[in-house]
């Protein structure tokens, strides 16, 4: 079972979802949405304060039940801004497969933020919950995301046609992996980089 508190890195404090995020959740998303529901299904044009609170119930049951892991992030010195979210779940238990997730809010992309946050989460994927291997299924089309994967030295291995339907349409996605393996060598060039502490 994965502890509950905070992980850090040099400028960001990744922790679990509490009731008392709602308001800064709605406010990150919303101010979003034209950008998210481009590549995230559950980012739609009405989204608002009921599916918040949906997510916030399911986050913590996820939690508290080992499905997944889903943190907020926020700055060292504005804790109070929800910059965005990043999460690892189980995909095989058994063969120590897991998946990652995150989406920044519009206003920070640009600045590293994803790749710090997602430098941690790995952390915890590899370190705290033993995985294996991890995979990112990204959009075909979200440059953003995929330069976060390059960054971290993901392998993009192929194509999973029509994965999704996105605003009406099925839209295809690249999957890409990381080996814990691949991880413990590049950990060091990303305390190099700055995203983790060393």
């Amino acid at each position: 079972m994965l502890s509950g508190g905070s992980r850090f890195t040099p400028r960001l404090e990744l922790r679990p979802f509490r009731r008392r995020d709602l308001d800064s959740l709605i406010d990150a998303a919303a101010s979003s949405l034209p950008d998210l529901n481009k590549w995230l299904p559950w980012a739609h044009a009405g989204y608002g304060r009921r599916d918040a609170l949906v997510f916030l119930r399911d986050s913590v049951s996820a939690w508290s039940e080992g499905r997944a892991f889903d943190f907020t992030i926020r700055y060292l010195d504005n804790p109070g801004f929800h910059v965005g979210n990043v999460s690892v779940w189980f995909v095989s238990r058994q063969s120590r497969v897991g998946e990652v997730g995150y989406w920044i809010r519009s206003s920070e992309t640009k600045t590293g933020v994803g790749t710090e946050a997602t430098a941690r989460i790995l952390a915890v994927a590899f370190d705290e919950l033993g995985l294996h291997r991890v995979v990112l299924r990204i959009a075909v089309g979200n440059r953003a995301s995929e330069r976060i994967a390059e960054k971290l030295g993901f392998t993009r291995e192929g194509l999973l046609r029509q994965e999704l339907q996105i605003n009406g349409e099925w839209v295809d996605h690249s999957i890409w992996g990381l080996l814990e393996s691949e991880y413990r060598l590049k950990r060091a060039h990303y305390a190099d980089a700055g995203w983790l502490t060393a």
